[in-house]
């Protein structure tokens, strides 16, 4: 008997943890589905290159997992029983429900309009490959001068103003951000920032809180109208609903409760991972929502489910953080780095080497999709012990 091991979205987690439990286990003893709702593989931090006229080089599933033993599911999840341990998935034939033993949950996450009037309605989101496409024909319909504000200044609010602003100098591109500009960025970082923002001719409205979307507006808290012919908005991400809806416990963003394996604190056969999951770094701090958090939770929840059916030692990766990257356009970038749980230090890199730096990760990122061991011979190991259906445990043939 087969142990089913069901992984939930083929982002940067997902993928890898597909990938990974196809390489640590023998394909006789398990059968891991991952089910996604697209046939290729989205690198959601280009999504800025993208809506501004990038193209993106094709990358299927197909032949990323060809020859692995990872069965490609193309299907939307629509819920998740926990307490029956099934999936309710629909695909172009039809709503079909899948069982598993084990469940990795990699759903991730979308935008966050934090309830502000008038932004579903009004305003564009690059946090995935639809709103990213939606956005690039809305920029290549806009004429000279028009005016673009983006809305948020993190780390996707300022790739996303610098990116536009180089790619389409004759239009008045602003970003409005709570703070100040890059305020999280040691001296050098921030010194760079402003720089590159002044150079590229980008408007900036710091401490300033966007209180309302209109089609040719934003509103601030204090009344002001800012011209925004476009309104790209990017306020941080919110996790996918369906959690929500499943009687793990969760926490009030809707972000699965994890140990330090990945492992539901709530339901044992069930692991999140990436944004989905609520786990903790260094200094005991949630990780925040990215790929530089994503990617260790995902070798950590495959590695422990790996050693669980296996009988082999628990992993323990690294959950920390080095630096964090920034495109600020083509030839421009920050790499700020980091202590262990996020916080900036004196060191920074900026301009042109920073930019093929920050290539450099975004390259070796998928490069991690497709190679989920980093290219070294594993061995696949035999399936010793599993949980029955039925919850307990049983011996599996030899």
């Amino acid at each position: 008997m087969q142990h089913r091991i069901i992984v939930l979205g083929a982002g940067y987690t997902g993928a890898i943890a597909a990938g990974r439990l196809a390489k640590r286990l023998r394909r006789e003893d398990v059968a891991i589905t991952l089910v996604n709702a697209e046939p290729d593989f989205v690198e959601r931090v280009r999504m800025h290159q993208l809506a501004v006229g990038q193209n993106l080089k094709p990358r299927p599933f197909s032949e990323m997992f060809a020859g692995t033993g990872v069965e490609l599911k193309l299907a939307k999840v629509t819920r998740v029983d926990v307490g029956r341990k099934t999936v309710a998935v629909i695909d172009a034939n039809g709503a079909e429900e899948l069982e598993y033993d084990s469940l990795v949950y990699a759903l991730g996450s979308g935008w966050n309009t934090q309830g502000v009037p008038g932004t579903a309605e009004h305003a564009h989101e690059i946090t995935g490959r639809l709103g990213a496409l939606r956005l690039r024909k809305r920029l290549a319909g806009l004429d000279a001068g028009q005016p673009v504000v983006v809305v948020g200044g993190g780390l996707t609010g300022l790739e996303a103003a610098a990116e536009i602003a180089e790619a389409r100098p004759d239009l008045a591109i602003a970003l409005a951000a709570r703070g100040g500009l890059g305020d999280w960025l040691a001296p050098k970082g921030r010194r760079h920032l402003r720089k590159v923002f002044d150079k590229l001719g980008i408007t900036v409205h710091e401490h300033t809180a966007v209180t309302g979307v209109e089609a040719d507006r934003v509103t601030t808290a204090d009344g002001t109208s800012v011209p925004a012919a476009v309104t790209v908005w990017t306020t941080g991400f919110a996790v996918h609903p369906i959690a929500k809806a499943t009687a793990l416990e969760i926490t009030d963003t809707g972000q699965i409760v994890v140990d330090g394996t990945m492992r539901s604190v709530s339901h044992p056969d069930v692991y999140a991972i990436g944004d989905a999951a609520m786990a903790m770094g260094p200094g005991d701090k949630p990780l925040r929502m990215s790929c530089a958090s994503g990617t260790p939770t995902a070798w950590q929840a495959a590695d422990a489910i790996a050693a669980r059916l296996t009988g082999g030692k628990l992993p323990n990766a690294p959950l920390r953080y080095f630096n964090q990257c920034i495109s600020l356009g083509r030839r421009e970038g920050v790499i700020q780095y980091v202590t262990a749980d996020d916080r900036a230090v004196r060191a920074a890199l900026t301009g042109r080497l920073a930019a093929v730096y920050k290539e450099l990760v975004c390259k070796g990122a998928i490069w991690g999709v497709a190679n989920p061991t980093f290219g070294m011979p594993t061995r696949r190991r035999r399936v010793v012990q599993e949980r029955a259906r039925a919850g307990s445990a049983v011996k599996v043939s030899a």
